[in-house]
Order: structure tokens, then sequence, then C-alpha cells
């Protein structure tokens, strides 16, 4: 090798500059130059060469490079790199000796190494053509299909989208999914490769609909039912508590009812209530396959197209309050003094008669059969306002989208909603105390709140307490919380729905069983793991609410809302629309007050970015 030499470093050409101290300096493509060992470079051509311009610029005839692999197929013997060009160039030069190289490294008609070129047989040649034919004709429908897809995207009315165009399109849908971080369809059309980009090119092309709603596989959650069934309940001594009466009140569309309330008054003025929950832990065990699929989804997926169930579907019958003539239940029975405190509680399981109510149909019994219970609900409420609670009071919504018609309900305020909610209080505070004071390690929540500066009424208000609210705790130490007005507070009363009620009805269900309890290292273990996918479950949710309401004004422009003004926000005020739950930012002239009752009118949707646009009206 001398000086202007062609050769090959790393399958890239450079020219060879000078030689010294053992190693040659080469000149690469780019104009740098490095210093290598001679087995780091082949000699392609000796030269000279001025300088690599157009060195891989040479016209290839294909038909006699065809000719020359016959012929070398004929001899069946390997040639070198001069050799080669000879006869597949009639000429061997270093622009000839790179086009060489370049057809070794294409490697469809030939193999082997610059100084024994081989070519390859017939078969493996033919194979090749078939699967780069192939190849080539994906590429060229390729292409195509972006022309049609740049189009329909510019003139979605002139929508030219083939049916057999899905096979290019999924990558952007897995970008949509959030399945992926990458899309070759969204950069080859020079867009972001964002979800929600891929989202709205979907919407606008038409391969998606608005029926789709991606959040749910955007947190890595199945919508696959759990086809885990647990075990029947076991053959076991349960407390008749046929002879009271036990009511259990939700809403009108929730299907498994996994809470009933009953009362009993004493002479001394005392109230007995029990609160009667479903008692799936006497079937479901640790470390079952029931239990660990449990807790892999962490909670039950409320969206409004689908429930994803914690546990098995066809389970909820065997369980669910009320379903049956009878029910089994794990009673929680507490003693509450004048004062609204829990003084004293007992657990064990029972069979309960429920009748089913919702909250409309208890309000109209709430002065008669639920007398006794919305009384003993005020005391109880009254003690956690003495112990300083915190009333956060939004309007809410039920969002339901079957087959993507969305629809739309202002949750009611009910005096039983009131009534449900203080028993189900009572019950956490008294579960908690109950495992605390025998030693049972038990899912705690602790919370605290910040209050800061004087709190007006209204909505305004609720903002501004639910600002001073700091994230909720779990642990397993108990601990006060002031958001609840509860020196200890577990939540026991959803165990279908919550992993970590579950897991303290398994624990209970272990100790009055007399067998061993789950140490504070496994019940830990259990809760981070539980409560990372219960988190996903609650943002998919909010997520999902959102993409529907966005749905559900994605043809309504220019329609009027009633609004509230919380919170301003320098230029603009943070309101809330309280027939959607749905807060958004607006400006607002320079004298609104909090509270304030607004108009907006709504000027455009975007689904894909889930954001509505409102001005005052």
């Amino acid at each position: 090798m001398t000086e202007n030499s062609l050769v090959i470093y790393k399958e890239k050409p450079a020219l060879v500059k000078n030689y010294s101290e053992g190693k040659f300096t080469i000149a690469l493509s780019d104009g740098s130059q490095i210093k290598v060992r001679d087995k780091d470079i082949e000699l392609l051509h000796p030269g000279p060469l001025k300088d690599l311009n157009g060195i891989a610029d040479y016209n290839i005839d294909h038909a006699s490079i065809k000719e020359a692999w016959e012929y070398l197929t004929e001899e069946d013997s390997p040639v070198s790199v001069k050799d080669f060009c000879a006869l597949a160039f009639n000429e061997y030069t270093p622009f000839t000796a790179y086009a060489a190289y370049s057809l070794l490294k294409d490697g469809l008609y030939f193999c082997g190494k610059i100084d024994a070129i081989l070519p390859r047989s017939k078969d493996d040649v033919a194979a090749d053509e078939i699967k780069r034919g192939d190849k080539q004709r994906e590429t060229d429908e390729r292409i195509k299909f972006l022309e049609r897809l740049k189009l329909c995207y510019k003139k979605p009315e002139e929508n030219k989208m083939l049916p057999d165009d899905t096979r290019f399109i999924q990558d952007a849908e897995a970008l949509a999914f959030g399945k992926s971080a990458k899309s070759r369809t969204m950069k080859e059309l020079g867009f972001s490769e964002t979800p929600e980009d891929a989202h709205a090119l979907l919407l606008k092309t038409g391969f998606w609909t608005n029926k789709i709603n991606p959040h749910p596989a955007r947190f890595g959650l199945s919508l696959s039912d759990s086809v885990i069934r647990p075990d029947e309940p076991p053959n076991e001594d349960r407390k008749d508590l046929c002879r009271l009466d036990a009511f259990a009140i939700d809403s009108p569309w929730s299907n498994d009812p996994d809470d009933a309330v009953s009362i009993e008054e004493t002479e001394n003025g005392n109230s007995i209530l029990y609160v009667h929950i479903a008692d799936p832990a006497s079937s479901v065990t640790f470390d079952s396959p029931a239990e660990k699929e449990a807790r892999d989804r962490g909670a039950t997926l409320y969206l409004p197209e689908k429930i994803t169930r914690m546990l098995a579907d066809d389970f909820l019958p065997v369980y669910a309050l009320g379903v049956s003539d009878k029910s089994p239940a794990l009673t929680f029975k507490m003693t509450i003094n004048e004062n609204g405190a829990v003084t004293d509680t007992e657990i064990f399981p029972s069979i309960v008669k429920v009748t089913r109510l919702t909250y409309e149909e208890a309000d109209k019994v709430i002065n008669t059969k639920l007398s006794s219970l919305y009384k003993l609900s005020q005391k109880i409420f009254k003690r956690r306002e003495l112990n300083g609670c915190v009333n956060i009071e939004f309007p809410d919504v039920y969002i339901s989208a079957v087959n993507g018609e969305v629809k739309i309900q202002i949750a009611a305020e009910y005096q039983s909603s009131s009534l449900v909610r203080e028993c189900m209080l009572a019950a956490g505070e008294g579960a908690g105390t109950w495992a605390a004071s025998r030693g049972i390690t038990f899912p705690y929540i602790s919370q605290e709140v910040e209050l800061q500066g004087k709190i007006i009424n209204g909505l305004a208000g609720s903002m501004q307490l639910r600002k001073c609210m700091r994230p909720r705790v779990l642990s397993v130490k108990p601990g006060r919380h002031q958001g609840l007005g509860l020196d200890t507070y577990s939540q026991v009363t959803s165990p279908l729905r919550r992993y970590t009620d579950l897991l303290s009805h398994m624990q209970i269900r272990a100790f009055l069983r007399g067998e061993n309890t789950l140490g504070a290292d496994e019940v830990s273990a259990r809760l981070g793991f539980s409560e990372a996918a219960a988190i996903a479950s609650v943002q998919a949710e909010r997520a999902s609410n959102n993409y529907w309401i966005m749905v559900y004004l994605s043809d309504k422009k220019d329609s009027l809302w009633n609004a509230v003004a919380l919170e301003n926000k320098g230029s603009r005020w943070q309101v809330i629309i309280p027939s959607l739950a749905l807060e958004t930012q607006v400006a607002l002239q320079k004298d609104a007050a909090p509270n304030d009752e607004i108009k907006l009118i709504l000027k455009s949707v975007n689904i894909a970015k889930g954001e509505a646009v409102f001005l005052h009206a």
C-alpha cells in the first residue's frame, strides 16, 4: 500500500496518506484523517487516487454483472478483485474496484473476500431474488400508502385509504396506545412521535373512530376480565343475622354491592352499628392464583365503556350482598356512643338478608326505615367535624359510553349517600383499631392537611381546601387521617373492588381462623406492588372520563354552558362546569370574583389532546 491507495476501513472507502511508526495515516470520506494498523485496512486498489469524490457513483451494468456471475459459477473458483473487475467491467480502476466491493457487500451474486470473490449458488441467488422482489414491492406499496395518507390527512373528505393499509399503520397505533415510543409512519410524515399526535392522525384519516379509548393501554392496563375464579365459600359457622334489617345502598348503575348496614339500639343510649361486608377472603387466600391476580390489578377498573374486575366476574354472585336471598358476609359490629365515637369493635363471619336500595329509594325512607341509621351517621359526622375533618364538595357525574354513545348524568346529592359514607368510615376506623389492638399488621391510611389562609364558602372554597390536602400515605403503621378527622383509618369496605381492602380481610380472616397473619415486610411488599397498579387504574379512569367528555362535546361547538369561577390564575381563571364536572381555564372580566356564576361558549374540541376551549360568553 502506497500513498493514495484505495483501501477499505470498517466497510468504508479510505485513502492511504502515509506510513509512519508502524501505522498508516488514512483519509476518510468526511475529510478527517486517522492512524490505523495494517490489519485494520484492506487494499482495494493501489491507486493513485486523488480523492474519494464520486467513488460510489460508478454506473454498474447489471446485465454484465449477471454474465460475470454465471461465468464464475461454471468456473467455481475464487478470483481476486483485480480479475473480477477485468471480467465484469473490462477495467481495473479505483472506481470499478469499489463497485466490485459494493457488489460483494450487497451479497446477492457474490460472497467471500476482496482477494477471493466467489459466486453464490443459483438456488441461493434465486431465493434472495424472490425475497428482494417482495421487499421492493413492500417498499413501493409503502410509498403509495404514505402518499394516500398525506392526501387523506390534508383532505379527509377525499379519503382513498385501502383496507390493506391497516398493516402499515400499526406502528402509529402502537404509539397511540403507548405501547411503543417510536413510529416509522409518524417520522416519515414529519410528525412528532407522541401518542397524542398519533391518535390525531388515526382519527383524522379514519383508521380510528371516537369509540377507541387509548388511555387504559397507555397506563399498561388490561381490559380483559379476570378468568381466575376463587373457590366456593367454605362450610363454616356463620352468625345468623337475618333478623336484622340490612340495607345495601348504592348508585342505580352499581351491580357489585359489597357493603350493607344495620343498627340496633341499646338501653344505655349507645347504638350498635353493623357494617356487613362481602366476604371473598373466606376463599381467597394468601398467594392463591386469585389473590395474585387481584394484587396485579390493584383494583377494579371502572371505565365509562367497560368494567374490568379485579376478581372474576362470575364470582360476584357468590359474595355480592343482596344478589341472593341470603348472603355470606364479614360483619363489623361496632358500639357507637352518644358522641359518635367507636368504643368497641367485633368482627365475625355472618349470614345476612340484604335489601338493595338506590340512593333515591333510600332517601324516600330516610325518616322511616333508615331513621335510626341516619341519626347515627349524623353523630359520627359531627364527631369527625369536631376533630377537624375537611369537607370538599365538588360536583360529580356518571359517564357511560355504550358503543361510543356518550351519556353524562349529574350525580345528585342524597342524604343517604352521607349515611353510607359515615357508616363506612366508622367501619374503617373500627377495623384499624381492632387490628392494632391485636398486633395484626394492617394497611393504614393517613393524610396531613395544611390549611392556608381563610377558606371561603362554595366551590371556590372547596378548591382552596383541595390544595391544602397532602398526598395520602399507605402504611403498615397507624397514623392520623386529618382529612377525615380520624386518628386511625383503614379501608375495609370494598374487598370486591380494591386489593388493599381484600388484603385487610385476608389478615382478619387468618387471625379469626387462628392462622399466621402476614408480617410487616410481606404486607408492605404487597401494598407497594398493588398500589402502583391501583394508581394506574385511577389515572386511567380520570383520563378516560375526560376522553369521553371530549367525545361528548365534539359535536357541540358554540353551545352554552353554566360555570363557576374558582380561582384567579393571572390573566385567566380556573373554572368548573358542574354539569360535566369539568375544570378548565378561561379569560374573565377584571371584576370577576370566586364563586361567580358565568356562562361559557364552547369554541373547539381536540379529542386526541383531551382539550376543550371555552370562551366567556
